[in-house]
C-alpha cells in the first residue's frame, strides 16, 4: 500500500505539472528566446555553441515541454481525424492561446484525466472514509471523464471570452479605420494604425492580416481567413461588406461608415438584451441561498416562541 501510494503521488506530481507546461503562456516563443541567446553571444564574441544554448534553455523548455508532445503524438495516432480537425478549428478561435496546438491539447487531456483519477483514488484510499475497490473505481472513471472534458471546457470559455472582447472592440476599431480612409490612408495602413493604436485581439487580427498580405496573400483572402478565425456574424459581415465596396467601387469610407453605426446599434442590443437576463438570472441565488437565509432569520425567532409557549401543552419541554 505504501509503495503504491508514493506511486500515485508521483504520478499525480508529474501530471499536474505536465497540465501547467501545456496551458503556460510564455512571453516569448522560442524562436525569439532563441535568436535572442544567439545575438547575445555574437556581440560577447563567444564562439556559437548549440549544445551550449539548448542546455541554456529552462528545464520545463527542454524536457517537459516534449514529453507532453510526445504523449500527443501517441494521442493523434488514435483519434479520428474528424476530431483533430475539430480541435484545430477551436484552438484558431481561441487564438492560439499559449501556443497550444492539436498535440500538446490532446496531451493535456489526457494528463487532466489521469490527474482527476489519482486524485479520487488517493482521497478514497489515504482518507477516513474507506470505499470498496469497485467504488473507488467507479468514482475514479467519473472523475477521469470529467478531467478528459475540462480543458474543452477551458478551450470554450477561451473562445467566448475572446469573441465577446472582439465584439465590443468592433465599433471604436470601425470608426479609426473610417477616420484613416477619410483622411486619405488605404485600407492597409488605417489597419496598421488600428493594430498600433490598442493591444486587443481585434488588433492582433488586423495585425496578422497585414502580415498575410505583405507575405504575398491576397487582401480578400486574407480577410475571409481572417473571419473564418474569429467566427462570429459581426466580423463576417464587416469582410463581405469590405470586398463588396472593392469589388463593386463603392467609396470603402461610406461603407465602414455605414459597418460602424450598425456594430454600434448591435452593440447597444446586445447590452440591452444581457439588463433583461439579469433579473431572471438573479432568480436562481435569490430562491436557492437569500429567501432560505431571510426565512431562517426571521422565522427561527417566532418557532422558538411558540415551542415554548405550546410546548407544555403537548408534552414538550
Amino acid at each position: 500500500m505504501l509503495y503504491l501510494m508514493i506511486g500515485i503521488g508521483i504520478l499525480l506530481f508529474g501530471a499536474a505539472i505536465l497540465v501547467y507546461i501545456g496551458i503556460r503562456n510564455p512571453q516569448v516563443s522560442d524562436e525569439v528566446a532563441l535568436q535572442a541567446r544567439l545575438e547575445e553571444l555574437t556581440k560577447r564574441g563567444e564562439t556559437v555553441d548549440l549544445e551550449k544554448i539548448e542546455l541554456s534553455q529552462p528545464f520545463a523548455e527542454r524536457v517537459i515541454y516534449p514529453i507532453a508532445r510526445k504523449l500527443g503524438e501517441v494521442a493523434i495516432r488514435f483519434t479520428p481525424q474528424n476530431a483533430l480537425q475539430s480541435i484545430s478549428k477551436k484552438l484558431e478561435l481561441a487564438g492560439s492561446p499559449a501556443r497550444l496546438d492539436p498535440t500538446i491539447f490532446l496531451a493535456s487531456q489526457f494528463i487532466a484525466m489521469a490527474l482527476f483519477a489519482g486524485l479520487v483514488v488517493l482521497v478514497f484510499t489515504v482518507g477516513p472514509t474507506k470505499w470498496s475497490a469497485g467504488r473507488i473505481i467507479l468514482a475514479a472513471l467519473l472523475f477521469g471523464l470529467l478531467g478528459f472534458y475540462f480543458p474543452q471546457l477551458w478551450l470554450s470559455s477561451k473562445i467566448t471570452r475572446r469573441q465577446t472582447n472582439i465584439r465590443r472592440a468592433m465599433p471604436d476599431a470601425l470608426d479609426l479605420l473610417t477616420i484613416c480612409v477619410e483622411a486619405g490612408l488605404g485600407f492597409d495602413a488605417a489597419m496598421a494604425k488600428v493594430s498600433e493604436k490598442w493591444q486587443t485581439e481585434l488588433s492582433l487580427a488586423f495585425a496578422r492580416v497585414i502580415q498575410e498580405i505583405q507575405l504575398g496573400k491576397m487582401r480578400r483572402e486574407a480577410l475571409r481567413d481572417m473571419a473564418d478565425r474569429i467566427g462570429i456574424p459581426e466580423m463576417t459581415s464587416f469582410v463581405a461588406a469590405v470586398i463588396q465596396s472593392e469589388s463593386l467601387g463603392v467609396s470603402l469610407a461610406k461603407v465602414l461608415r455605414i459597418q460602424s453605426d450598425q456594430m454600434r446599434i448591435r452593440r447597444r442590443q446586445r447590452a440591452e438584451e444581457e439588463a433583461h437576463k439579469a433579473p431572471i438570472k438573479m432568480l436562481i441565488p435569490m430562491g436557492l441561498l437569500i429567501f432560505p437565509s431571510l426565512l431562517i432569520v426571521l422565522l427561527t425567532p417566532a418557532g422558538l416562541r411558540l415551542i415554548g409557549t405550546l410546548g407544555p401543552m403537548f408534552g414538550f419541554r
